[in-house]
């Protein structure tokens, strides 16, 4: 991994570990405004809801736009399909849903197909920047033009939050997330994570000791990446959550007939009595295919304060 790598990395596991910490922020107000970054408003959880929630998108592999065709798709899906469906489907997610913040995991372009690629960078996110929606990215092996990211990535004032006396009694729970699956990743077998897996687990030769680190740590309680397209699951080892996305674009190799797909994690305050804010209560997520219905699925719960379980949904919605 090189320096510009654990630059970006450190950035976002900063900036949401901030977020995290930050809860007493909630009951300062909501609405978009209060979402934006900079300008004095900062990433802040709904004053409403007490929720925040991350929209993560991996592996757009964005090319030229209309001149790029689409890779993996059924026949009939084929023609006029190109870049274009990926972006569509961003708007079509990021209105749905509403995100407080926008992770690109890397590979947000695929540099060797591109003409130009600051160009095709700029296209790729340009959804987030078009709707004023807080976003951050990393960077993938098929990323080019590593100043181009470094150029766009949102300043976001740490300071602040820094001299803010959180009301959490422990330590924020962390979420982490990066392109490419650590060693750990395979630890699991269909018995024992929610998705599924059809590719193996491309994950670097040597272990770097990252995950031993996350664990050390004790705050990072999930980890979220993509890079292999057509893993979607999440597995929970050594008490942290280690999740794929799925891949998202559509010059991306995928699997005819399977959805493209993004996964949504909200993170839930707590609320007392009084109707004050406190600390993190709950972690969820789920995933939006790229379908007529934008369809929902895999809904669990990732990490609950004081509780290790973990709760799914039946195929009737219910939790078991």
């Amino acid at each position: 991994m090189g320096l510009a790598h654990r630059r970006l990395l450190l950035l976002l596991l900063h900036l949401l570990l901030l977020v995290a910490a930050a809860a007493e922020a909630a009951a300062a107000g909501a609405g978009r405004k209060e979402k934006g970054i900079g300008g004095g408003g900062g990433l802040r959880f709904r004053g409403g809801s007490g929720t925040f929630k991350v929209v993560q998108v991996a592996d757009m592999h964005y090319a030229d736009g209309r001149r790029t065709g689409c890779l993996d798709v059924l026949p009939s899906e084929a023609a006029g399909c190109s870049d274009i469906n990926t972006t569509a489907f961003l708007y079509r997610l990021f209105r749905d849903e509403d995100p407080d913040l926008v992770v690109f995991t890397g590979d947000n372009i695929y540099g060797f197909d591109a003409t130009d690629a600051a160009k095709s960078m700029d296209a790729a996110i340009a959804p987030a920047i078009n709707m004023n929606l807080p976003w951050a990215a990393v960077i993938g092996n098929h990323d080019q033009e590593v100043v181009t990211i470094l150029r766009c990535l949102p300043s976001v004032d740490m300071t602040k939050y820094m001299k803010e006396e959180p009301k959490q009694k422990a330590a924020a729970p962390g979420l982490v997330y990066f392109h490419i699956p650590l060693p750990e990743f395979s630890s699991f077998t269909s018995s024992n994570f929610t998705g599924v897996k059809q590719e193996g687990i491309s994950s670097p030769s040597i272990n770097s000791g990252f995950f031993a680190s996350m664990v050390e740590a004790g705050d990072v309680k999930a980890a979220f990446i993509g890079h292999d397209h057509v893993n979607d699951f999440c597995g929970k080892l050594n008490g942290i959550q280690l999740c794929y996305a799925g891949g998202f674009g559509y010059h991306a190799y995928g699997k005819a007939g399977w959805s493209r797909r993004a996964r949504v994690v909200s993170v839930q305050l707590e609320k007392t009595d009084g109707g004050e804010w406190r600390g993190v209560k709950s972690i969820k997520t789920w995933k939006r295919l790229d379908d007529p219905h934008l369809t929902t699925i895999d809904s669990e719960v990732l990490w609950n304060r004081g509780s290790n379980g973990r709760r799914k949904k039946n195929p009737d919605g219910k939790m078991r």
